[in-house]
């Protein structure tokens, strides 16, 4: 057995567990309280006070017999992902709705299906896609409250757990991975010429260039961005927001493994550094104060470390094959 566990809010807990054990594949539900502020809260301050808490339900399935993509496919069948703090009649932050992770590795293919999603909506998808924080156990009257009360309120058609997913490939997350083997680190003399004194010290030797300072801060046109070094493909204009924090941002990489993640204590206190996976060029630092709606993460970019290109020019520059990943 390959048991995995995922923690979602979507609205009252009472329908989500009547709907979710009856999914093959899951082996246990637990409903409870997930990513508040306040310890071991009741139901009645949950749903009175301000604990910031969602209610939730913990989801442990086999991984072996269904995916981590499928359960969210279910999830987003029963829920409307674009109203912020409300399902149905229920309203009220408990009631926002999320995906919570304990597996770090969890992130991306939750973000690929929100992505996936998001083309059948004209509002903003407004689930948030965040690390558990912290999770306490309901009551134990509303644990399988449905099947306790069957004639309980439920805005959920639980019905529909019966039902098959249809077949819908573009929920996969890209698994097709660019070789790195193609992108090459030329000598630091050759390098300097190449780049220039600036993207050299930034890129060689962690240097960060002023705030607002590159043009690529306000520049939000389709395209890819890739390593000034070695060409890699780095970062995608998809993903690009205004963070207003004077440097290029960035809610992901292009792929998991196009950076490399490193502890900087360079200012005093810890930073994660993030540096292209090839040439093992400074690019700047991670944060986890992005939009909430992408994710949560800002990758915070020097300019000078990138060089972009428009997506109408990817194929003349070889990067034809990446097209997808912008549009």
């Amino acid at each position: 057995m390959n048991k995995k566990i995922i923690y979602l809010a979507g609205g009252c807990f009472w329908g989500m567990e009547g709907y979710f054990k009856r999914i093959n594949g899951v082996l246990k539900t637990e409903v409870g309280y997930a990513n508040g502020h306040t310890e071991n809260p009741t139901y009645e301050q949950v749903c009175q006070q301000n604990t910031g808490h969602a209610e939730t339900i913990k989801v442990e399935y086999d991984a072996d017999i269904i995916s981590l993509t499928d359960i969210l496919r279910h999830f987003f069948r029963v829920i409307d992902p674009t109203t912020l703090n409300r399902q149905a009649h229920d309203v009220g932050t408990q009631y926002r709705s999320g995906i919570y992770y304990t597996d770090p590795a969890d992130r991306d293919i939750i973000q690929a299906t929100i992505n996936a999603e998001q083309g059948r909506y004209k509002a903003p998808i407004v689930v948030e896609n965040l690390p558990l924080e912290q999770y306490f156990p309901a009551e134990e009257y509303h644990q399988e409250y449905l099947d306790k009360n069957p004639g309980g309120y439920c805005h959920i058609d639980i019905s529909k757990a019966a039902d098959p997913l249809p077949s819908l490939p573009e929920y996969e997350p890209h698994t097709e991975h660019y070789d790195a083997q193609n992108f090459h680190k030329p000598d630091a003399e050759t390098l300097r010429q190449k780049i220039g004194q600036e993207s050299f010290e930034i890129t060689q030797h962690a240097g960060t260039e002023r705030p607002f300072s590159h043009e690529y801060d306000e520049l939000f046109a389709p395209g890819i961005y890739v390593d000034i070094v070695s060409g890699e493909p780095l970062f995608s204009s998809k993903d690009k927001f205004n963070s207003g924090c004077g440097w290029p941002a960035f809610s992901q990489p292009i792929q998991n493994d196009a950076v490399t993640e490193h502890s900087d204590h360079s200012l005093g206190r810890e930073r994660t550094e993030i540096r292209s996976q090839q040439a093992d060029s400074h690019l700047g630092h991670v944060f986890n104060d992005g939009p909430e709606d992408r994710g949560g993460m800002r990758y915070c970019i020097n300019g000078a470390s990138l060089k972009f290109i428009p997506y109408e020019e990817m194929d003349a520059a070889g990067y034809g094959a990446y097209k997808h990943w912008v549009k």
